[in-house]
């Protein structure tokens, strides 16, 4: 199916006049995760993150570290596949002519992606499209999030976004990714897998008018609720002859998410004078009601974590499946009346399959779970309300000296970055050394960031936190993250230990607390590389784990769950 998908662009192209046309991974709204996925129509690669390059007579593609394996594995027989960070388009491709659509990316990307020597040429229609008509995804209103829940009312966060833009002397705010939109009103929607978010753009005066740019069907719950009304919906179609009836002068925008399209029609009557949303920062800063719903969220998922846990160690089928297991994890969640679904798609890899970043098992990959391997498992859930990440490594039978080394290096690293004195270590840059250090030491490393922020109720992955070697930004109070560090052996084992953790402040002090309530599994520790304050984390871990689930689990896994104090 794919190389009939490609001879098909190939041949558009052709009556394009181009050389090769550009496939990426997102849509218009440019969110991580999509139900209409351009890219693996195209290439079968089914990672969260890449793009592909259709040429005449060869095909290009291009990923993270995160996914040059299973990019091999999923597109390697029809493209070659070319690790992003170690070498752009632009270092490759000169004096040619590619198509794209402006509906996909930004200005940015194209400036980081393509140099002045690739003639660049705008299509009004997809093409990928054109050759694969997609069904219409089905989409349902919007819905709010009481002030019980949010701890904010959009009322008040339109005030903050207008004094914003009094200081900045700025008429227009242009909320561009839906993510910001949901924070900003403190609504939700059903437009992506995995995350509640609205599909929508919103413009923000600095008189505190706001206008959102919908369907009006997707606003009709809004409307009745009078969060908003009719003359403030702008239809899609709609929006160049808004833009242009505006009065004003300067515009404020966002260049991770406005389009090429949509930033040329501001642009054409208004002056772009800053081009970063606010929303972003704001948002990251959850509120003490955001927190403590987090915190609720993770004892419930704690709980399907633990009663999975204590079942995958114990179970006694002869053939349990990397499905299979991904399934009954689910079940354990499922019982729980405030989940929703996934947070993201899990990953469950046994032996070999584990060393896959982010992988993802199919029934051509789902491997029968082999006893003396590995097992890594990295899932979450969304919750009324609340947004859950975590990853274990487990396994069944003992280990050799050096998993079990690397395995504890891996904590080590784990717990420098959950006890750190966030005071010091105040960016996302300087905890990441704090995560390796241990494994370089012996001269190992992991090829993915340490950390990334984390939504409420929204995307796993939300910036402008992260743990990573290049992240600058400060740590503030309330800023949720992840803690991964890991560790891959290509074609053998994967190990990774992954708990979300909020920065709190207690008078001067401002550390980490853990949200995550799951036993990390003491068969894999070297006890001798361990200090005594690593014990001591260790232990109070444990402790804290038990204290807040144990009540929710039966006296099989109260026993079980003790053992690893």
């Amino acid at each position: 199916m794919t190389k009939i998908n490609i001879k098909k662009l190939r041949k558009i192209s052709r009556n394009y006049s181009l050389d090769g046309y550009i496939v990426p991974k997102n849509d218009s709204f440019f969110t991580e995760q999509v139900k209409n996925d351009r890219l693996k129509t195209i290439s079968n690669f089914s990672g969260s993150a890449g793009l592909a390059i259709i040429l005449q007579k060869k095909n290009y593609l291009f990923v993270d570290s995160r996914y040059t394996i299973q990019a091999k594995i999923e597109s390697g027989k029809n493209f070659k596949i070319i690790k992003i960070h170690e070498k752009l388009p632009k270092e490759i491709f000169k004096n040619i002519k590619l198509g794209f659509d402006p509906n996909l990316f930004t200005y940015d990307q194209l400036d980081y992606l393509f140099s002045k020597k690739i003639k660049l040429k705008p299509l009004k229609k997809n093409l990928v499209d054109e050759i694969f008509k997609n069904k219409k995804i089905k989409s349902k209103p919007f819905f709010s999030l009481s002030n019980k829940f949010s701890g904010e009312s959009h009322h008040k966060k339109i005030n903050l976004v207008s004094k914003y833009l009094s200081n900045k002397k700025a008429d227009f705010l242009f909320i561009s990714a839906s993510e910001n939109v949901a924070w900003l009103l403190n609504i939700r929607g059903s437009d992506t897998p995995f995350s509640p978010l609205p599909n929508c753009n919103l413009l923000v005066t600095k008189n505190k008018k706001i206008y959102l740019i919908t369907k009006k069907f997707k606003a009709k719950k809004l409307l009745i609720e009078k969060k908003i009304s009719s003359n403030q919906i702008i239809e899609e179609d709609e929006f160049e002859k808004f833009i242009k009836n505006l009065k004003g002068k300067k515009f404020i925008i966002d260049n991770k998410t406005l389009s090429v399209l949509k930033e040329d029609i501001i642009s054409s009557k208004f002056k772009i004078i800053n081009r970063s949303d606010p929303c972003y920062f704001l948002k990251s800063i959850k509120n003490s009601t955001e927190i403590n719903n987090m915190i609720e969220s993770h004892v419930s998922d704690g709980v399907a974590l633990t009663k999975f846990l204590f079942w995958i160690k114990n179970f006694k089928k002869k053939k349990l499946t990397e499905i299979g297991a991904e399934r009954q994890l689910e079940k354990f969640r499922k019982k729980n009346k405030k989940y929703l679904y996934p947070s993201f798609s899990t990953i469950a890899g046994s032996g070999s399959n584990g060393a896959i970043v982010h992988y993802r098992a199919t029934k051509k990959t789902n491997k029968v779970i082999n006893k003396k391997d590995l097992f890594l498992f990295d899932s979450g859930g969304q919750y009324k309300y609340g947004t859950t990440d975590v990853t274990r490594t487990v396994c069944f039978k003992k280990q050799s000296n050096e998993i079990k080394n690397i395995f504890t290096l891996v904590l080590k690293g784990h717990i420098a970055v959950a006890t750190s004195n966030l005071l010091k270590y105040n960016t996302g840059k300087k905890l990441d050394v704090q995560a390796r250090k241990f494994l370089k030491k012996q001269k190992l490393d992991y090829g993915h960031g340490t950390g990334h922020g984390v939504g409420y109720f929204l995307n796993v992955h939300e910036g402008p936190q992260s743990i990573s070697k290049y992240n600058p930004i400060k740590l503030k109070e309330g800023m949720v993250l992840s803690n991964e560090p890991g560790f891959y052996r290509e074609g053998k084992f994967g190990i990774r230990i992954e708990n979300l953790i909020y920065v709190k402040r207690k008078k001067k002090r401002l550390f980490f607390e853990n949200l995550t309530l799951a036993p990390i599994d003491r068969e894999l520790i070297n006890f001798k590389l361990l200090n005594k304050k690593e014990e001591e984390y260790l232990f109070n871990y444990h402790l804290l784990v038990y204290s807040k689930i144990s009540k929710y689990l039966n006296q099989n896994e109260k026993k079980w769950l003790i053992k690893s104090l």
